[in-house]
């Protein structure tokens, strides 16, 4: 992903000191926007809001979100008067995060993840409001969607709001700590972390017997995360998600790609006690035991090894365990493990690099393979790691690893 430096410098200047100069920053009180900076932060607002790969100027919005029904263009959140949010009141944006409903009366698309923020308080969002009206406006059309008829029409969200959308608040669960409330309003709140980590439905809602329990988007697979007995990062201590999300690095893996922009643009920048508590809920959350998977045919399996021990070996270890806080660990990888193989077949055709933190700024790369080994190869290698992983998973299809080569030709 090309990103540059331009829109780093901006974004650093932003998270540390808000942006300043705009007349209506002296009408509110600097407790107040701080606040909404730090909500914006959590609910990863720049990540969707800013043509990251175009170079577009922060919160000014145009970026093209993929979705299986097409392409929908992020809005401009900076206060400009006629293409941004300088004509909005604090109810307008209320209620367009509370309900999915523009100034203007028009449902939005729940790419803009409404169904997870309509559990913020009100005093929340007015924050976040308070916030963006400080940033200097930025003059920015977003593109038309590019959807299908009749979902280019805007009317036909209102059928899908009526049957997958509840406009309802957080309510804390008594029997909870405070620390577990906390992480559970995060996570379901302002992270909204089930917009990628959830199975949705055919009809692009979310699946509740999927719960974070990995969810695919834009062609990649998010992984479980659900953190309790038989969970996705079940082997995961609390402390390994909090340092995963606070530096970017972990003794398991480090976030690439789209995670990668999450923590840089976001859990970075969360307190402690919110990492704390975003942990203490996941790993609350159980799942069933794994089905025993198919056993594939051995001689699979030996020439997988050896084209791991040639290919993959160096970097992350004959045994598979890479090197801590380095390169991933390949023996207990919730992503190999998952049925969806996206992600990972994609870093292997394409490479990945984790993105550099305020903790880890070392730059950290997988370069790609799609250049050495053939279809049949990287299934093999996949079919070989799935089986000497700490959780058996099914061989891989050759027609798998090339129908994701053809995506990727086709971008």
């Amino acid at each position: 992903m090309t990103r540059p430096g331009s829109i780093f410098t901006a974004m650093a200047i932003i998270a540390a000191t808000g942006a300043a100069g705009v007349a209506t920053a002296q009408e509110l009180s600097y407790s107040q926007t701080e606040r909404g900076r730090y909500l914006a932060t959590a609910s990863d607002c720049i990540g969707c809001h800013t043509d990251v790969e175009g170079g577009g100027v922060p919160f000014a919005g145009g970026r093209g979100l993929e979705t299986p029904f097409g392409i929908i263009y992020s809005a401009n959140l900076t206060p400009d008067l006629e293409t941004g949010l300088g004509k909005w009141t604090r109810e307008e944006f209320y209620r367009a995060l509370n309900e999915g409903v523009n100034r203007h009366g028009q449902h939005l698309y729940p790419a803009m993840p409404y169904p997870y923020f309509t559990l913020m308080p009100r005093d929340d969002v007015d924050a976040i409001y308070d916030y963006l009206q400080t940033l200097e406006p930025v003059h920015a059309e977003a593109p038309e969607h590019e959807l299908p008829f009749p979902l280019s029409i805007r009317q036909s969200v209102a059928g899908w709001k009526m049957l997958y959308f509840e406009d309802k608040q957080f309510v804390a669960d008594p029997d909870q700590s405070a620390e577990w409330n906390r992480g559970r309003y995060l996570v379901d709140g302002p992270a909204h972390c089930g917009a990628c980590h959830t199975g949705k439905t055919m009809f692009g809602a979310d699946d509740e017997d999927e719960y974070l329990r990995g969810g695919a988007l834009e062609n990649w697979f998010a992984p479980n995360i659900r953190g309790g007995e038989n969970g996705g990062i079940a082997h995961w201590e609390a402390t390994d998600i909090v340092e995963f999300l606070r530096d970017g690095r972990s003794r398991h893996t480090a976030p690439m790609q789209r995670m990668g922009e999450v923590v840089y643009f976001s859990t970075q920048h969360l307190h402690d006690d919110d990492l704390d508590a975003i942990a203490t809920y996941l790993k609350s959350l159980q799942d069933p035991a794994r089905e025993a998977s198919d056993r594939p045919d051995e001689a699979r399996v030996e020439t997988g090894a050896a084209i791991y021990f040639d290919n993959c070996a160096a970097c992350h270890a004959a045994d598979g365990t890479g090197v801590s806080h380095i390169f991933a660990s390949l023996k207990d990888s919730n992503k190999l493990a998952s049925e969806d193989l996206s992600t990972v077949i994609r870093i292997i055709l394409g490479g990945a690099r984790a993105e550099p933190t305020e903790a880890a700024p070392a730059m950290i790369a997988m370069p790609p393979f799609a250049w050495k080994l053939t279809d049949g190869q990287i299934a093999d290698v996949l079919t070989y790691l799935r089986q000497a992983g700490d959780v058996k998973a099914g061989p891989v299809s050759a027609s798998t690893v090339a129908d994701m080569r053809a995506y990727l030709q086709d971008q």
